[in-house]
């Protein structure tokens, strides 16, 4: 059985989304239309300035064109495609958040698209 286990104890999602963002050549203005926020919510997200709010994981991760995993796990993939077109063992794939208690369910819904 092929085990991939990834501990994201110092989460950086912002650095990531900002990466993704840039290499892709997405504006801090189209990455807000997204969201339906100003241009000045990115900015002060991407410098520390503001939270990001677990709901808007999904709108990022979608107007980026990715899985909402692989902005926590950038700049690798969860599973490599590879191993999943040439590999027929089983995988299991386990990852460990550290978050705030009330962060917790939202965080496990989004993740699981449930």
């Amino acid at each position: 059985m092929l085990k991939h286990v990834l501990s994201l104890r110092k989460m950086k999602i912002v650095e990531n989304i900002k990466e993704i963002r840039l290499k892709k050549g997405i504006t801090q203005e189209v990455l807000a239309d997204c969201l339906s926020v100003d241009g000045s919510v990115i900015s002060n997200i991407e410098k520390g300035k503001r939270e990001l709010k677990v709901s808007e994981l999904e709108k990022i991760a979608k107007c980026l064109n990715e899985d909402v995993l692989y902005l926590f796990t950038y700049p690798k993939r969860y599973i490599e495609q590879e191993s999943v077109n040439t590999c027929t063992e089983d995988k299991k794939v386990s990852i460990t958040f550290e978050v705030t208690p009330a962060m917790q369910e939202s965080l496990l819904k989004l993740v699981l698209k449930e």
